[in-house]
């Protein structure tokens, strides 16, 4: 009776597990664009969505947040913040959503989702945060742990995305 106890437990594990792992790739399959963010440390760019394609960038930046534009068997045709494209696998992409402020000078953080908000902290363009939420003209990032209100103008990867887009 133990025994089947601890192989049921291993396969619920092993059940949640996969779950968790696949459900994210496929939460990708869905209409374009949508953002994503660079799951890894790590992740090639190439010319064509296949592995047979040269590597034309590597991005080194976690969490890095992408727009999605289109699908294609296990890979993705991303657009960075700067406008360049190319094929990413999809297993290198999360849904997890980031951004990543941009613009002139620094950032102000708030402590709620108003410009007379207090003042938490400032972030230098290229700075990248978890997007908690957003409302109509600001949105709530967490930069390692600090937590505040940007303008919603000041990120790159927070709006929401049309067909048009």
């Amino acid at each position: 009776m133990q025994l089947l106890r601890l192989v049921a437990s291993i396969v619920l594990a092993l059940t949640v597990a996969l779950g968790l792992a696949f459900g994210d790739l496929r939460a990708q399959n869905r209409e374009v664009p949508y953002w994503a963010s660079m799951r890894f440390d790590e992740v090639r760019m190439r010319v064509g969505p296949s592995r047979e394609y040269p590597i034309e960038w590597v991005y080194r930046r976690k969490g890095l947040p992408v727009k999605v534009v289109r699908l294609r068997e296990g890979w993705r045709l991303i657009e960075d913040h700067e406008g360049t494209r190319g094929w990413v696998a999809s297993s290198q992409l999360t849904i997890t959503r980031h951004a990543m402020v941009q613009g002139e000078g620094l950032a102000a953080l708030r402590e709620a989702d108003a410009a007379g908000s207090a003042l938490r902290w400032s972030a230098q363009p290229g700075v990248i945060g978890q997007l908690i939420r957003c409302g109509e003209l600001f949105c709530q990032i967490d930069v390692a742990g600090r937590v505040g209100w940007v303008a919603q103008d000041r990120l790159w990867g927070a709006s929401e995305l049309t067909a048009g887009d």
